[in-house]
């Protein structure tokens, strides 16, 4: 699903919302998870999953064309654990 059937999703369940309206929240919520996340904060959605922030380590890495060595800097990537609820609904017979 993208982003944009997200919104049409939404605004077709809530008729009593413009869609302008439901693409303006949708925003906002992604917008306030980058912005915890660039903090280093940790977001947590009951029952989905939640998001943080992890540190990847400086290494030396490869360029594929070349094989010649390359050094990568530490970087910071987002990482995502499923809640309990959804790993639930994704396998339901375990």
């Amino acid at each position: 699903m993208t982003k944009s059937e997200l919104i049409a999703c939404l605004a077709e369940a809530h008729p009593h919302l413009y869609q302008r309206d439901v693409e303006r929240i949708v925003a906002t919520i992604f917008e306030e998870i980058t912005s915890a996340l660039s903090r280093g904060d940790r977001v947590e959605l009951r029952g989905f999953g939640a998001f943080s922030v992890k540190a990847r380590g400086a290494r030396t890495g490869r360029n594929p064309r070349t094989g010649e060595a390359v050094e990568v800097e530490e970087k910071y990537i987002p990482f995502f654990k499923t809640g309990k609820q959804l790993r639930e609904k994704l396998n339901p017979n375990r």
